[in-house]
């Protein structure tokens, strides 16, 4: 079976999309055979990894709305080992839509069930919402990893956050685990970022990862060329932070 990672924070702009790409592409690199669930509305998943969203059909909502079969709508990547469930404007729908079908929390997990026999790992990058989107996510997944951006506000919502893992674990997925917590977008020339990260290993303990990932112009370029930072400059400091995530990542297997 694939080990199942939702990507989740509510809060935008915190590095969701760039650790849920190149933890992927990393985890492909490391050549374990990687899917990823772009089921973010903006689909910045989908053409990170180079994938043109002008005309794409089946997508993640198509699936998820049970008109085509999740085979059918996974496209390749120039990554040997990395494929992708692409997402596009159209997810926006699926919110209203989903409310009113039977089983509506449980759709991801059933389509992925066929979908994920080939693959060793499944990686869902997660809108910037706890709506119902993200708790098909979290019904699909094993275990949730948090990208953490070093501001106040961030540990505001990773309580909220948190308590809605609980919940979804008590009520729909009993197996939902806390993978960890990463620290994104890290300066350590503030005194805020220092003081941040203090805090959160002091009310986490042992949920926070060793990896930190900077602030960095590669990570923030390689988008714009639909490459994993890898691909765009395997020195970077970026590159090597999301490498150490993945190391840490592969020896909690």
């Amino acid at each position: 079976m694939a080990k199942t990672l939702a990507v989740v924070n509510q809060k935008g702009g915190v590095g969701k999309t760039t650790t849920a790409v190149n933890l992927a592409a990393g985890l492909a690199l490391a050549e374990r055979p990687t899917l990823l669930v772009d089921l973010d509305p903006q689909g910045n998943a989908t053409t990170g990894l180079g994938v043109q969203k002008t005309g794409l059909y089946p997508t993640v909502y198509h699936v998820l709305l049970g008109n085509e079969p999740a085979d059918k709508a996974i496209r390749t990547t120039a990554l040997a080992h990395l494929s992708i469930l692409p997402s596009d404007i159209d997810l926006v729908g699926a919110e209203i839509e989903l409310v009113g079908l039977e089983q509506r929390e449980w759709r991801l997990r059933r389509a992925l069930e066929e979908a994920s026999k080939g693959y060793e790992w499944v990686l869902i990058d997660c809108p910037p919402s706890l709506g119902l989107l993200t708790i098909n996510a979290l019904v699909a997944a094993d275990r949730v990893l948090v990208p953490l951006q070093c501001e106040f506000y961030a540990l505001e919502g990773l309580t909220h956050l948190l308590k809605t893992v609980r919940l979804v674990r008590e009520r729909l997925n009993p197996g939902l685990e806390v993978e960890g917590i990463i620290l994104t977008m890290f300066d350590g020339r503030t005194s805020l970022a220092l003081q941040i990260r203090d805090e959160v290993h002091r009310y986490f303990p042992g949920q926070i990862f060793d990896a930190v990932i900077p602030r960095n112009v590669r990570l923030t370029e390689a988008p714009s060329y639909g490459k994993p930072v890898m691909l765009h400059d395997l020195r970077s400091s970026g590159s090597l932070a999301y490498l150490d995530l993945t190391r840490e990542v592969l020896t909690h297997e």
